[in-house]
């Protein structure tokens, strides 16, 4: 031994997309690198309306690695955009068709998706046990693509998708249906949720409703029954409305606080090759969404996405 500490490589980390200055993602990986005694840094870029295109993505991602970035975080609306400007997809970023991961590596930019990931682990962990037979997911936007992925993963007997616009729930079946393998998916009608709530083990809330910026809840909670379990994977609040009338209805529920913190954790795992302490980072993010609500939070550097 030398008696000198060995010298972590620093980190240098970007989350790019639409209104992504209040995000907790940069605190969270910060506080998790100060644990591996690294040198971590995690910025924001924040796009405008319109910085969403082909070009100009390409441009941020050339920027971000002539500046030294180990990789990136991806968000609407480029998850879907940045594909194309890709060397290399996991296995999961090709199933559901969108990144949320990039890292760079020597020449090369591999994109990673880690909402799948993040949704499954979290089920695995507070869900594990329950039938799954038959299951409601309902929002069939870019989270509900990766959610309807991973509970076809997590082995699923039938899974019924309902949103607002009926093409776009359809369309989605029809894409993770042949993306991935499993049992049964279809579209429904959001006219059939009485019938369907009545007779499936489990409803997946992937709407922004319920959020703090979109109070309410996507169906009449007056549905639920203490045989269904119930998910929002919404986690600011982490008790939404419709996690409270799931509760009050005797329902076992799952919130969107495990799902973010394994999504990250699994993030920080392809950025720095490094295990992730999840439980500590489950207990940051508590801390900071508890924080943030108290009006304690302190704003994160944010940049912004101009061309480089």
């Amino acid at each position: 031994m030398t008696g000198i500490a060995q010298r972590r490589p620093a980190v240098l980390i970007g989350l790019i997309g639409e209104g992504v200055t209040p995000s907790l993602t940069p605190p969270m990986h910060e506080l998790e690198g100060a644990r591996h005694g690294m040198s971590y840094v995690y910025r924001t870029v924040d796009l405008s309306r319109g910085q969403g295109t082909e070009e100009h993505v390409r441009s941020l991602f050339d920027a971000a690695r002539r500046l030294g970035f180990t990789g990136l975080n991806i968000t609407h609306p480029i998850k879907q955009t940045a594909i194309g400007l890709l060397d290399e997809l996991s296995e999961n970023a090709r199933r559901v068709g969108a990144v949320n991961t990039v890292v760079f590596e020597g020449d090369r930019t591999v994109g990673h998706n880690t909402d799948i990931t993040g949704f499954a682990e979290a089920f695995a962990d507070e869900l594990d046990d329950v039938a799954r037979d038959a299951v409601v997911l309902v929002g069939a936007g870019g989270a509900g693509s990766a959610v309807a992925t991973a509970l076809r993963g997590l082995g699923v007997g039938e899974l019924i998708i309902v949103d607002q616009d009926a093409e776009r729930a359809d369309a989605l079946a029809r894409t993770v249906a042949a993306r991935t393998s499993g049992g049964a998916i279809r579209a429904a009608s959001l006219d059939d949720l009485p019938a369907l709530l009545a007779r499936v083990d489990g409803v997946v809330n992937a709407t922004p409703l319920g959020m703090a910026a979109h109070p309410g809840t996507a169906f009449d909670v007056s549905l639920l029954h203490e045989r269904l379990f119930v998910v929002d994977i919404v986690y600011r609040p982490v008790e939404t409305a419709l996690l409270a009338a799931a509760r009050a209805r005797g329902c076992r529920v799952m919130s969107g606080l495990g799902m973010a913190m394994h999504q990250a954790a699994d993030a920080f795992e392809i950025f720095t090759q490094e295990p992730a302490d999840r439980r500590a980072m489950l207990a940051d993010l508590e801390n900071l969404v508890a924080a943030e609500a108290a009006g304690a939070l302190a704003p994160v550097a944010t940049l912004r996405g101009e061309k480089q």
